[in-house]
């Protein structure tokens, strides 16, 4: 297996990771909570956009392919934020299983 080379200069967009807490709302639903977990430095890479149009309105979707440093307890159902933007994580994996580096797919939210 190729090792991923990433040039550590280029990890420099910083985000905020951020983890939900779930609460019970009293009416048999919950309410969600982010809290921030860590502060990373990351690369952003755009990977697709695409717009759907149905029923009188429109969707677009937009993800994105965030490299950063390899740290404990990054999963999917989590999200990056950067200057007010959000990133939800859809996908979390070691490219070269060397413990390195994270790769996250996300979809960026209210794109």
């Amino acid at each position: 297996m190729r090792t991923l080379f990433v040039d550590p200069g280029a990890l420099r967009s910083e985000f905020a990771l951020q983890a939900v807490a779930l609460a019970p709302d009293g009416l048999g639903g919950h309410v969600e909570t982010w809290s921030e977990v860590a502060t990373v430095f990351a690369l952003i890479e755009p990977v697709s956009a695409s717009a759907v149009f149905g029923a009188g309105q429109s969707l677009e979707t937009v993800t994105h392919r965030i490299t950063m440093r390899w740290r404990d307890g990054v999963a999917s159902g989590m999200r990056l934020t950067r200057a007010g933007r959000i990133f939800e994580i859809v996908t979390v994996h070691d490219p070269d299983e060397s413990g390195r580096y994270l790769v996250c797919r996300t979809r960026e939210a209210g794109a």
